[in-house]
């Protein structure tokens, strides 16, 4: 019968710094994020979806399993969401992709190794790499197809 394999090293769990930032978008508007710091070059920004937040339970378990690898990560409340200024809006994506777009620009003491959406914020993360085309990875997390249904139900 086949054995799991084991280590004599004990695993190791990354040290992570917390961080909370605030940059102003284009608007004005005071735009809340946290950073959470394992030490390594390379950063992934997380945004999150449809009436959501930078704290919603799948925003904050891929930040656990990103750091746990050793992986920075800073997730942010888009304009309007959560801890951030502005008024909410239906379908902004333009707006939530500019909001991405000045995350972007000012965490350039980071790499951005990826940009990250979840849901609505998967459609944004693909609308900024169209408009922007400076970030290598982009990463759609269940992401809206049938942008014609579901949106007003909510």
């Amino acid at each position: 019968m086949a054995e799991p394999l084991t280590s004599s090293e004990p695993e190791r769990t990354p040290v992570v710094s917390e961080q909370r930032l605030v940059v102003e978008n284009k608007y004005g508007e005071k735009l809340v994020g946290v950073l959470h710091s394992t030490g390594s070059k390379e950063v992934v920004v997380l945004c999150h979806g449809f009436r959501s937040t930078k704290e919603d339970k799948v925003m904050t378990n891929l930040v656990a399993a990103l750091t746990t690898n050793g992986i920075s990560a800073f997730h942010f409340d888009f304009s309007g969401n959560g801890e951030s200024e502005g008024v909410f809006e239906f379908g902004n994506y333009r707006k939530e992709a500019e909001d991405l777009h000045v995350v972007v620009y000012l965490s350039k003491i980071h790499e951005i190794g990826a940009i990250l959406g979840h849901s609505k914020g998967g459609n944004v993360v693909l609308l900024y790499a169209s408009m922007y085309h400076d970030v290598g990875t982009v990463i759609n997390v269940s992401g809206r197809f049938a942008l014609d249904r579901g949106i007003k139900e909510r």
